[in-house]
């Protein structure tokens, strides 16, 4: 008899146990925003800038093109990219263009040591807690966004690239005839 109360309290413990997980997979979901996809506006974030001073926000720089790339120091597909970027961003100036770097890392003085040795100058952003990596849902670094001049998502790079290459160059030339 004891196997037979059992076996009707099968179903009911089932049951219950979808219904458990479906009332948490909900209440999580509600905090999980929709996917960035090409044509949105960009999220805002405000981080400290390697070296101290204002904190830098993207919407500083509305009215330009700004290529936004997420990356470590310790990240060897990061580090192989930052010459392609460096001559990028050389290339670029004095247009209505601005590369941010965001980095991930924790300390400031490995970012700081990574910069020097590298002799990057454009701006480097500090988010050790990763809140603009997860605002921009990042899944690995590197990771790259190009925005429009109207601050809205144009693409997703993941990956490292040849940010010098003429492809990219006339994409974002072509971005810049926009502005």
């Amino acid at each position: 008899m004891a196997e037979d109360g059992r076996s009707r309290l099968a179903p009911w413990i089932v049951g219950g146990a979808v219904l458990l997980v479906g009332v948490a997979l909900i209440a999580i979901s509600d905090d999980v925003p929709p996917p960035l996809q090409r044509g949105v506006p960009a999220p805002n974030f405000a981080l400290a800038p390697l070296g101290g001073g204002e904190r830098v926000s993207l919407s500083h720089y509305d009215g330009q093109v700004v290529l936004v790339n997420f990356w470590a120091t310790w990240c060897k597909p990061c580090e192989d990219e930052m010459p392609a970027m460096q001559r990028l961003h050389r290339s670029l100036q004095g247009e209505p263009f601005e590369l941010l770097a965001i980095s991930v890392d924790r300390g400031a003085d490995d970012v700081a040591a990574f910069r020097e040795r590298l002799g990057l100058v454009f701006p480097i952003l500090l988010d050790p807690e990763q809140i603009a990596s997860r605002a921009y849902q990042t899944t690995g670094f590197p990771e790259t966004l190009l925005i429009d001049h109207r601050g809205r998502l144009v693409e997703r790079y993941i990956g490292p690239r040849d940010w010098d290459d003429p492809v990219y160059l006339e994409r974002i030339r072509r971005l810049l005839e926009g502005v």
